[in-house]
């Protein structure tokens, strides 16, 4: 099962949340994934990016060993980790924040474990940051002449074009 959520925080030091994170990934045996949310445009994007990473590893076509790697990925549009990390890592300070929640063999998650997840880590939900908007578009990449070509209704397409096109790049 997978959930993903907003929220927003400050973050003091980048490798202390990061280590936070795999701490509480094995304590609930789930994988969390981070994403700075100022690139993120609908949850419909993320699960998206979870859906191709879920392929990647069944067709054995993942480009990394770890699935919340190759799933930053997806959700960058990009195929080098480095310049995902670079895109739509989380930085230092106050932070929108995505969170992406994979659970194995269809097992729910609790909102439990999602507060209990938010409040280790000192953030507070708030699944606004999720929303995005043209300049969100415009942060991942995408140009105006693209915009241009299709009516605003269908801008979100144009991002999920982009994670699928990270299958014909790797």
């Amino acid at each position: 099962m997978q959930k993903i959520i907003g929220a927003k925080g400050k973050i003091q030091d980048i490798d202390s949340f990061l280590k936070k994170i795999v701490t509480l990934s094995s304590r609930y045996d789930m994988v969390i994934q981070v994403v700075n949310a100022d690139f993120v445009y609908g949850k419909d994007h993320l699960f998206s990016a979870v859906e191709h990473t879920i392929r990647s590893f069944k067709n054995r076509m993942n480009s990394l060993k770890s699935l919340s790697l190759e799933m930053l990925l997806y959700a960058s549009g990009e195929r080098q980790i480095q310049k995902a990390i670079e895109k739509i890592g989380i930085k230092k300070g106050n932070q929108k924040i995505a969170f992406i929640f994979i659970k194995a063999n269809n097992r729910k998650i609790s909102d439990d474990e999602v507060e209990h997840v938010l409040s280790s880590l000192n953030l507070k939900r708030d699944d606004k940051v999720l929303e995005g908007d043209v300049d969100t578009l415009k942060r991942f990449g995408i140009t105006e002449d693209e915009l241009s070509t299709i009516p605003e209704s269908k801008y979100g397409d144009l991002l999920l074009e982009k994670v699928a096109l990270v299958d014909i790049v790797k």
